[in-house]
């Protein structure tokens, strides 16, 4: 009988069912599934037309139309879900800092403070889930 084996299993079993473990697999899942659903509905418009939340400013001085412009976020958000399903231990800060962007420009937008406080809370998630990555993510 080899308990060093045995203590081993034991041991990884117990990391498997820790509490933060769980938190890691639960982060990991909702900010791969999350991103890339909400890029593809920049495609298909089905939960809400993502145009609005392009502000004016932004819509002035940029050189393409509004609508191919959150074609744009639409993939990046994409990249960013496939990003964090292969190496959450990067990609988590990415779609932190992402979310950081999303948070400016709602800040833009009267009457989109409740949203932009939503993403805070997101963006506070995604630096948790980049902070578990370092323990729990495969290398």
């Amino acid at each position: 009988m080899n308990t060093s084996i045995d203590q081993s299993h034991a041991a990884g079993s117990t990391a498997a069912s820790s509490p933060a473990h769980q938190a890691y697999r639960i982060l990991h899942f909702g900010f791969t599934v999350a991103p890339i659903l909400a890029g593809l509905d920049k495609f298909l418009h089905l939960l809400v037309n993502w145009d609005q939340y392009v502000p004016g400013l932004v819509a002035r001085v940029s050189p393409v139309p509004t609508h191919t412009l959150m074609l744009v976020v639409g993939v990046i958000e994409i990249v960013a879900g496939i990003g964090v399903a292969l190496k959450p231990r990067i990609f988590a800060y990415i779609v932190a800092a992402w979310l950081a962007v999303i948070i400016i420009n709602l800040l833009l937008i009267p009457g989109y403070f409740d949203v932009a406080l939503r993403d805070f809370g997101l963006l506070l998630a995604a630096l948790a889930l980049a902070q578990l990555s370092q323990q729990f993510a495969r290398r």
